[in-house]
């Protein structure tokens, strides 16, 4: 038997991905669901409770989809990867990508989303081959991943596949951006170099907190550095 919570989070995707964020209401979801209006607000506190779990839910099966894919060792081409992965997702959950993307509902499972492209970048950088900040990095695949969605979105569903070429090209762009290659010249090596130290300073027990917060500020110097 299917618990309350899994009928109310599939009946309010169902309502989500047909009708659109406005015809997500506690009375539609509720009938849908066949379970009184309380019991929403008993499982989920408010309807940003409820919003939030069906995030969770389209990411999850999603993902789950994906499951099968081997890791990959190369942390520039997982970082490519996940990118086409972020425009498949976006393009097949249109409405669910809108809730992820809605800053002024803070959801949870947009901020674990974040996180994991934070250990995406993080992971580049300590391959040493990180040309910008992990923080600026972060925020280009953020700001290139969502225009790229929402322009794609803006066609005509028949013609958004005519146009993945533009989220090819995006992607391309943003990785010769922000990454560099083992043949990079001296002057880029010292760079990244300095930005993969940053990212592993937490791993250096040899030093003191003050002295590896004095490191970072050094190391931060060089890495502003083109």
């Amino acid at each position: 038997m299917v618990e309350p919570r899994e009928r109310i989070v599939e009946a309010a995707s169902r309502i989500l991905a047909r009708h659109g964020r406005e015809a997500l209401t506690t009375r539609a979801v509720a009938t849908a669901a066949k379970v009184q209006a309380p019991t929403i607000y008993r499982l989920f506190g408010d309807k940003r409770g409820l919003l939030d779990a069906v995030v969770a839910h389209g990411i999850a099966v999603y993902t789950h989809s994906k499951a099968n894919h081997a890791p990959i060792a190369d942390p520039v081409e997982d970082l490519r990867t996940g990118f086409d992965q972020h425009i498949e997702f976006g393009l097949a959950n249109p409405a669910v990508y809108a809730l992820m993307s809605d800053p002024s509902l803070h959801l949870t499972a947009a901020k674990a989303g974040a996180q994991y492209l934070e250990q995406r970048i993080h992971r580049i950088a300590l391959a040493g081959r990180l040309r910008v900040s992990e923080a600026r990095a972060v925020e280009l695949v953020h700001a290139v991943g969502l225009g790229t969605v929402l322009a794609l979105l803006e066609r005509p569903a028949a013609e958004r596949d005519l146009g993945l070429g533009l989220a090819i090209d995006a992607r391309d762009a943003l990785v010769a951006a922000i990454t560099t290659n083992a043949s990079a010249p001296k002057a880029n090596k010292v760079h990244t170099a300095a930005i993969a130290l940053r990212a592993g300073l937490a791993d250096l027990t040899e030093l003191s907190p003050r002295e590896r917060d004095l490191l970072d500020e050094w190391l931060a110097r060089i890495a502003k550095r083109r």
